[in-house]
């Protein structure tokens, strides 16, 4: 598995989103996903407070005892946890960062991030107590996420300690919002980005076909996220298929592939609730994507519109 930089931190160019944890599979299962996971070579895990309203965090902690010091974890704040919980203010930051590192049985988390925007707390202030758990010891780097180009720039400037290192959004082919400047400020700041969603909810993994059933227990059998899995949108992937398959890939490593030849990219946040998906995606990293690929895979896309 190769590896790139967030901040201080050396990342697995694929890591693991624990969001199903707590939600979409219990305890035991998470615990197999990670076992998978950190035998593939991924050692960087991506919670939230808010997954599971705390679960995932939870299971998470209790399948890395004995293997902390072997991973990065990665989780955020400031999303509705329960009445008068939620946001950035520095006293919701200290209780926020507590309450994780309790479910997470660990003395310190690697990158803690800001989940949203809270445009009631100066930005300044956030950063202000983030920096004193940075110097604390109870978090190695910050990181944002869900920002546009205006927010990271005010934070930039806020900044006077610690400053974010990373900005988490959504990226795949089907969403290509942060190419629209986020990337770049990224780029020009050498902050990490990190992408989430990578597989537009499944439709890029190859396992949704036109004229054959969901497999029974995915998310589009289970009618999430029917806006993604449209006729037009699934033509769109055939379309793909056919052009990795042509090159002896697939349309999996094609959508890792494209994402990881974004320089600022420094690792895809892919979530899994079987360990055969957590394998599936640590071995679908080796397709360094050339310019002519590039060019030809937007033509698709763009045809498509």
């Amino acid at each position: 598995m190769q590896t790139r930089n967030i901040g201080s931190l050396e990342v697995s160019v694929i890591g693991l989103g624990c969001n199903n944890f707590g939600w979409r599979i219990d305890a035991n299962a998470s615990a197999k996903v990670v076992d998978a996971a950190i035998a593939s070579g991924i050692n960087l895990f991506d919670t939230a407070d808010r997954y599971g309203n705390g679960s995932s965090e939870e299971f998470l902690g209790r399948a890395l005892e004995g293997r902390r010091d072997q991973v990065v974890i990665a989780t955020k704040f400031g999303m509705e946890m329960g009445k008068d919980q939620q946001g950035a203010s520095p006293k919701y930051v200290r209780r926020a960062i507590e309450a994780s590192l309790q479910r997470l049985r660990t003395d310190r988390v690697d990158l803690y991030q800001l989940h949203q925007p809270d445009p009631r707390t100066p930005i300044a202030d956030t950063l202000g107590t983030l920096d004193e758990l940075v110097r604390g010891g109870k978090v190695r780097e910050i990181g944002c996420s869900n920002f546009s180009v205006e927010q990271i720039r005010e934070a930039a400037g806020a900044a006077k300690g610690a400053r974010f290192v990373s900005v988490q959004n959504e990226f795949s082919l089907f969403h290509r919002e942060p190419e629209k400047g986020v990337l770049q400020e990224c780029e020009k700041e050498g902050m990490a980005f990190l992408p989430y969603f990578p597989l537009a909810n499944g439709l890029l993994t190859g396992k949704y076909r036109i004229g054959k059933k969901p497999p029974e227990g995915s998310r589009a059998a289970e009618g999430f996220g029917p806006k993604v899995f449209t006729k037009r949108n699934l033509e769109i992937v055939e379309a793909l298929i056919k052009f990795a398959e042509a090159r002896s890939h697939s349309v999996l490593e094609l959508a890792f592939g494209w994402l990881l030849s974004h320089k600022p990219v420094a690792s895809v946040i892919a979530g899994a609730s079987r360990p055969e998906q957590v394998r599936a995606n640590a071995n679908s990293t080796s397709w360094q994507l050339s310019s002519d690929d590039l060019r030809e895979i937007d033509a698709i896309m763009e045809s498509a519109r």
